[in-house]
């Protein structure tokens, strides 16, 4: 595996943060409704009701139409440099999936959604998150070289 050098980029990073806040307190606010991308899934594909569907339906094609607008609005899709395999980024979805089974929500949900409500368990899980990113990142890029 070669170097990979991650950029920099807090304006971009902090615009989608807003957006994700703004798009996580109106669903609050609107449905009553915590923003996890899994849960959301979940609901989607095992609904507990039309009106529960719908919701998570059009939250959904959002984030599906989202290339497609970036194509419109610039001309070309955003670039996305991978520097793992296709195997090897299907073996780390299915870890998450795994991750997310275990600790009951994503990132997103603990992080975003459940922090803001002050939730331990989220607090606990988002801190767990966070340290075993660190750990990982230290001995992928300067135990394994990566």
């Amino acid at each position: 595996m070669t170097g990979f050098e991650t950029q920099f980029t807090p304006w971009l990073s902090l615009s989608g943060g807003v957006l994700i806040g703004f798009a996580s307190v109106l669903l609050m606010l609107v449905h009553g409704r915590i923003m996890g991308a899994t849960g959301i899934l979940a609901g989607f594909l095992v609904p507990a009701s039309l009106r529960d569907w719908q919701w998570r339906a059009a939250l959904i094609a959002g984030m599906i139409s989202a290339p497609p607008a970036y194509l419109l609005m610039t001309g070309s899709f955003p670039t996305i440099d991978l520097p793992v395999s296709l195997p090897v980024l299907a073996i780390g979805g299915f870890i998450v999936g795994i991750g997310v089974t275990i600790g009951s929500g994503c990132t997103s949900g603990h992080g975003v959604c459940g922090m803001a409500r002050l939730s331990p368990r989220s607090i606990a899980a988002t801190l767990t998150f966070m340290l075993t990113t660190f750990i990982t990142v230290f001995v992928v890029r300067h135990m394994f070289g990566g």
